[in-house]
């Protein structure tokens, strides 16, 4: 049976293997590779699954490793998810394409991102490929405030400024602690988190997930 799995350093939270049992119903393994050694990580990989997840500390060092890298992924300059193909391994970033389907429903103007790790490198791109007059707003620099019509927040908690947050529509990152939920056009974690998925899983097994059960994991 294939395998597939997750890298990355702590993930024993993870909701990932819940996941990817809901979005095939069970047909795969998928399990939790934790350690803060990538090359014990990555060893692993290449040995014993068809596919893995990558979370941080890791992106930039699977990235490095591909032999093939996607646009989006390129754009980003970091992968969270990597396939085995006949071709070399193959690598993509669901985070992108997750936050980029959230963004396509929208309409167009402007949007701002706040933070510059891995999931606001990935806002940024989307936003900017989907042709947002984008701007980019680190920690510090939003406690005057953030005005835009959209606006993608993806520090990992509330920041000073934070309640100065002018927009229709407001997405957050962080699905686990949300900080920003009672916003009028709040866009939760939880959908970007499902949306990169459901669109990651088909890269990795070449089957399209079942998403109704995917969803019933967050609540």
């Amino acid at each position: 049976m294939d395998k597939f799995g997750l890298i990355g350093y702590p993930i024993a939270h993870s909701l990932s293997p819940a996941l990817f049992r809901a979005a095939y119903h069970g047909k795969y393994l998928y399990e939790l590779i934790e350690t803060p050694d990538f090359e014990q990580a990555w060893a692993r990989f290449l040995s014993d699954y068809r596919a893995i997840n990558v979370t941080a500390p890791f992106k930039g060092h699977a990235f490095d490793r591909a032999d093939w890298t996607s646009p989006e992924c390129t754009r980003c300059g970091a992968t969270n998810l990597v396939v085995k193909t006949p071709d070399g391994l193959k690598a993509y970033n669901s985070d992108y394409l997750g936050v980029k389907a959230l963004l396509e429903p929208l309409g167009r103007g402007t949007a701002a991102v706040i933070g510059f790790g891995g999931a606001g490198k990935a806002a940024l791109a989307a936003a900017e490929d989907l042709g947002f007059n984008t701007t980019l707003w680190r920690h510090a620099e939003i406690a005057r405030g953030v005005q835009a019509d959209v606006i993608i927040y993806t520090l990992p908690r509330f920041a000073p400024g934070a309640d100065r947050l002018e927009c229709t529509h407001l997405i957050e990152a962080n699905y686990k602690d949300p900080c920003l939920s009672a916003r009028p056009g709040y866009i939760p974690g939880t959908a970007w988190h499902l949306q990169q998925a459901v669109l990651g899983y088909a890269l990795m097994t070449g089957e399209a997930p079942d998403p109704a059960p995917m969803r019933t994991v967050y609540r």
